[in-house]
This record gives structure tokens, sequence and C-alpha cells, in this order.
């Protein structure tokens, strides 16, 4: 059967979220959710959750190219603790250089005009896409 997900590029301004799809192995950026001192939007948390209704959330795990924990570790395992109140399975992904993956992506398709001006936005929703198709590939839903 089917089965979506729900992935996250946690950043301290900005949270990038991506749709994956099991039957095809791939992921759409979905956009940000704003984040600020006091937290995630949790109402555009909410909402996004209502509309795709995923099987499960991912969150990418910022590690240090060594892959020990990087000083936003602390910020993301209280990310994941505001994900776990929607009572879904929480997972989380090795996401280094997801970003600069994704930055090279969408320079790649500026340079061949398929899109824009690159923002920060498009560059945390495609990194977001890449911690999806990680853990697509990693695990078979």
């Amino acid at each position: 059967m089917p089965e979506t997900l729900l992935a996250f590029d946690y950043g301290r301004r900005r949270i990038g979220v991506a749709a994956g799809q099991s039957v095809t192995g791939s992921a759409s950026p979905l956009g940000t959710v704003r984040n600020t001192a006091s937290g995630p939007d949790n109402a555009a948390l909410a909402a996004l959750i209502q509309e795709w209704r995923p099987a499960l959330l991912v969150v990418g795990l910022p590690l240090h190219a060594d892959g020990s924990p990087s000083e936003m570790q602390e910020p993301v395992e209280e990310f994941i603790d505001v994900l776990s109140a929607f009572e879904l399975p929480v997972h989380t992904v090795d996401e280094r250089y997801t970003s600069v993956e994704a930055q090279a992506r969408l320079k790649e398709a500026r340079a061949a005009g398929a899109r824009g001006r690159i923002s920060k936005e498009s560059i945390d929703s495609a990194a977001a896409v890449l911690i999806a198709e990680r853990y697509l590939a990693a695990h078979k839903i």
C-alpha cells in the first residue's frame, strides 16, 4: 500500500518540508515552516499533517563530517519532541551535506533555465526532499 511521509530540514529560522511517496521513492518540496525562538509554527505543522496524512515523519539529523553530533543536535531533538505530539512515528536520517547538495541541484536547474532566483526557502525545502529520498532509499515503507 502506498504511503506518504513528511520530511523536515530543521533550521533556526526556517524548517524545510517535503512530502515523500513510497510507491515512487521520490519526494516533492512543500516549502518551509517558520521557526522562531519560541519554537516552530505548530499550526502550520498541523495543517501539513492534516493535508498530507503521512504514515511517518522524518527529520534530518545534523552530524559533523566524522559522524559526531553537531551543535544543532539539541534543537533538533527538541523539534522531534514537538513532532511527537502528532502521534506519528518520527525517524531520523543523517542529513550531512543535504543543504550543499540541494543548493547544487537548484543551481543546475537554474543554469538549465528551469528556475529563477534561488531563495534560502527553496534550498531548505530541497534539502528536505533529499532527506525524504535518503529515508525512502534506505527503508521500504
